[in-house]
């Protein structure tokens, strides 16, 4: 039940370049957190949006640098489970691993759902907002299932639509600047009967959905070309970018729009620019958000279904995962399955409740790639490789065991659900394994 590919078998084609890095990671990180979820920040913290994602760009970058020193270290083992099974030796902790990536983006997929069924599409049709989630993930499935890709063909055209509906957002805030009516001390004001310090570390577990996606980016290391120098500096420069243009849309939003206003809708961005005065029709800017939204979601379903097939190839999860279909080539069992546990998790949470399941999950792999450099810091390779300060990985612990202590005991229990399902498909596989390999 080892995981660590094996050394003979033939290398990827190292087709993408530092651009086409950063425009990934930049795609995968960007979008659909802020546009849903600037309102609900404001909820927990008051006008200062930027704090919390500052926090959060801090605590994501401390966890980038681990993941930088790993990928470049390893360039042919590109997943946090590999690194898991390197550092600790144990199949069942390395399952695991992969098995929280793996219920993130399923629940990440439910959450992007509802985000999508919400005030934005509200701007087109009215429709049950569960329906509407239902279609949405039922449509982004078939895309997944027609074939790789157009799947990433799609992607690059949406993440310049929800790159320049983020810049549009800061750009009517400017205009609504020249009215003389914007409050840009909001942006320094507090939520009233609160601590500042315990409202930032609050809001910064959902300002850190904002971030998430970064981490994927470790599975492309086979294919990027001089990886040892492209990967850290696409990914440092991915995770700025987008922390540069989060911080501005926070402040624009709390400088254009009161926070009863603010907090009390699930299109926030779009309420900025109705409000701005710059003339720009609703409709085209909640168009930009649905896109925004459905890139998310189809690149976490994409990876959802890749992560469960090739579980299922190494014997990790029941062997039916790893079926394709005979022309498109694309895991269509694995499709299925993620897209109907992803229309399941819709019923049990909000939108908020679902990102912070998310976070939960991640923190627990993003723990053990950090403790893993740690430990393999044992381990010498010959090539020279990106290093981070031993203090990097250690104050990146640190923030991850802060997120976790901000998490409510709904979202603990609903990701020991999931965990605990993923821990009878191991031992259902575990068991079944000697039945098949059985002669005859």
């Amino acid at each position: 039940m080892k995981v660590t590919p094996p050394k003979s078998r033939t290398s990827l084609r190292r087709a993408v370049t530092g651009p086409m890095l950063f425009l990934f990671i930049l795609g995968d990180v960007l979008g659909a957190g802020v546009y849903a979820l600037a309102g609900t920040i404001a909820g927990e913290v008051g006008g200062a949006i930027w704090m919390p994602l500052l926090v959060a760009l801090f605590f994501a970058m401390l966890t980038a640098g681990s993941y930088a020193e790993l990928v470049t270290k390893y360039p042919h083992a590109g997943a946090a489970s590999v690194y898991a099974e390197k550092a600790f030796k144990s199949p069942l902790i390395s399952f695991l691993v992969g098995f929280c990536m793996l219920a993130a983006a399923v629940t990440s997929a439910a959450g992007l759902s509802l985000a999508f069924a919400g005030d934005y599409l509200g701007a087109f049709v009215q429709v049950s907002p569960h329906v509407a989630a239902l279609v949405f993930l039922v449509v982004i499935a078939l895309l997944n299932a027609r074939g790789i890709k157009e799947s990433l063909g799609a992607n690059l055209v949406m993440t310049l639509i929800e790159l320049s509906g983020l810049i549009l957002v800061v750009v009517a805030a400017a205009w609504f600047f020249r009215s003389g009516d914007a409050h840009l001390e909001a942006a320094l004001q507090f939520k009233p009967g609160v601590s500042p310090m315990l409202a930032v570390l609050g809001a910064a577990l959902l300002a850190f959905y904002s971030f998430v996606g970064f981490e994927t980016s470790a599975n492309l290391a086979e294919e990027i070309r001089d990886v040892r120098k492209v990967y850290p500096r696409a990914l440092f420069a991915a995770l700025l970018t987008a922390g540069v243009v989060y911080m501005a849309v926070g402040v624009a939003a709390s400088s254009v729009l009161p926070m009863e206003q603010l907090v009390a809708t699930s299109a926030p961005l779009l309420e900025v620019v109705r409000a701005s005065g710059l003339n720009i029709p609703p409709r085209v800017f909640a168009f930009i958000a649905l896109i925004a939204v459905a890139n998310g979601a189809l690149l976490t379903l994409i990876m959802a279904s890749r992560l469960a097939y090739g579980m299922a190839c190494l014997g990790l999860l029941p062997e039916a995962l790893a079926q394709v279909l005979p022309n498109r080539r694309t895991p269509w069992v694995a499709i299925i399955a993620t897209t109907l546990v992803s229309i399941a998790l819709t019923l049990t949470g909000t939108l908020a409740a679902l990102a912070q399941t998310v976070v939960l999950l991640l923190l627990f792999v993003f723990l053990s790639t950090n403790l893993a450099v740690l430990v393999l810091r044992r381990d010498t390779v010959e090539e020279a490789h990106f290093r981070v300060p031993t203090w990097v990985p250690v104050l990146a612990i640190v923030s991850c065991l802060i997120l976790l202590s901000q998490q409510s005991l709904e979202t603990w229990l609903r990701g020991a659900a999931l965990m605990v399902v993923g821990i009878l498909l191991y031992a259902c596989t575990r068991i079944a394994m000697p039945v098949a390999i059985k002669p005859g």
